[in-house]
């Protein structure tokens, strides 16, 4: 009587396109995104991303869709997942701060985000610790900031209200002792 076969079972993060996201070919790809192109009598450089920016509004998806595959290369060769957000997180500070005209693309060609995205794949291959609390802090920091920068207008919005409140009516208005 024959045995039962036991069907395979493919991880998610498989090796099918290892010759793809290798490492030669991710440090090609975000050299000819982020730096590739010097501009003569500097040490400014900058590459595809930096020039497609200049396009508003589409250049800086169509550069944001393409460090991606960064990210993907990363998911599926094993980086951990806060590396993996860390990097998510590089591409859109890129894109967002990017869209804005002219200040945006300065920080586009100067934030490099696949340059530091290829770095965190390649240190967190291969110094996975290091890589995994420097993303945490990082992510940490990130997310007190953005919490900030959404009380800072609420606060604001407060204490203008205050201080109408009292201009017309001649009331002040009290928070509670947590606000």
């Amino acid at each position: 009587m024959q045995s039962p076969t036991q069907p395979e079972v493919i991880s998610p993060r498989t090796k099918r396109g290892s010759k793809l996201f290798d490492d030669e070919n991710l440090d090609i790809l975000s050299h000819l995104l982020d730096d590739f192109i010097k501009v003569p009598g500097t040490s400014i450089r900058f590459g595809l991303d930096g020039i497609m920016g200049v396009v508003p509004g589409i250049g800086d998806i169509l550069g944001g869709v393409a460090s991606c595959i960064i990210i993907v290369a990363a998911w599926m060769r094993g980086v951990p997942n806060v590396t993996v957000v860390r990097m998510m997180a590089n591409v859109a500070i890129e894109v967002v701060v990017g869209s804005i005209p002219i200040l945006g693309d300065a920080f586009d060609i100067a934030w490099r985000a696949n340059r530091r995205n290829y770095a965190l794949l390649t240190g967190s291959l291969y110094e996975p610790r290091k890589h995994t609390i420097q993303s945490w802090i990082f992510l940490i920091v990130l997310s007190m900031v953005l919490i900030g920068m959404m009380l800072l207008p609420m606060l604001l919005l407060a204490w203008l209200a205050n201080g109408l409140m009292h201009a017309l009516f001649g009331v002040n208005v009290h928070f509670p002792t947590w606000f």
